[in-house]
């Protein structure tokens, strides 16, 4: 099954949301051809964050720093459920333009989930600074991108039209304000990363819809077939 996935590696929720997708598509025994897209939370970030993650966070959302390191403890220990632990102390976080195209050369290999994962990994697990190239080539070694296609793109702006594309979509057509958003057999809408069973009724309703029929609405924690 094909599941489109709008997202950002600097975003937790991203990542729980991967994982729970794949926990649903194991257990339902769906096998999935995910396509990554790409969506900048900040993309007029720095390459790298002068300041802590949380104080970033507190002056994006003007909430006290005490109030988003709840909220990050809060994340970490959803993220722990799923396997993933998210070191929000050490977060790193800077502009994802260059990690987004690094995404797409993977992608082209047949390794964008392989792509997304390591790059989720090093910024909430490491800790490394996801916006600066020695992390890029860190994550392009590690899932076996040849390194020379790597500074070729890293030296150039291939791919660019690329996350332009897929953030375009988003906004213009699909009306995405955050993400991660997942989109099955192109037909049916997922905001959030939901409760692995709502991701489990969506791959059963996508399995059994017919293609003619409208695309379901989905609101944050369901998604229902509307009234023809």
């Amino acid at each position: 099954m094909r599941v489109d996935v709008w997202s950002d590696v600097v975003c937790p929720f991203c990542y729980i949301g991967k994982k729970r997708l794949e926990s649903a598509a194991e257990e339902a025994g769906v096998e999935l051809e995910v396509h990554w897209h790409s969506f900048q939370l900040d993309p007029e970030a720095p390459v790298r964050q002068e300041i802590s993650n949380s104080e970033r966070l507190a002056q994006k959302y003007g909430r006290t720093l005490a109030e988003v390191e709840d909220m990050q403890r809060n994340i970490a220990e959803m993220a722990k459920s799923e396997g993933i632990e998210f070191n929000w102390e050490n977060a790193n976080s800077g502009n994802t333009f260059n990690a987004h195209r690094l995404i797409h050369l993977a992608q082209s290999k047949g390794l964008g989930s392989e792509a997304e994962e390591a790059l989720f990994y090093s910024y909430m697990t490491q800790g490394l600074p996801i916006g600066e190239r020695e992390t890029l080539e860190d994550v392009a070694s590690r899932i076996g991108l040849n390194p020379v296609e790597v500074d070729d793109l890293l030296d150039s702006d291939e791919y660019a039209d690329f996350v332009k594309f897929d953030q375009d979509i988003a906004r213009d057509q699909l009306k995405v304000t955050g993400v991660p958003f997942f989109v099955f057999d192109q037909r049916i809408a997922l905001a959030g990363a939901q409760p692995k069973e709502v991701f489990l009724q969506v791959l059963d309703k996508a399995q059994e819809a017919p293609a003619a029929q409208p695309a379901p609405n989905c609101s944050d924690d369901s998604c229902e077939t509307p009234e023809k």
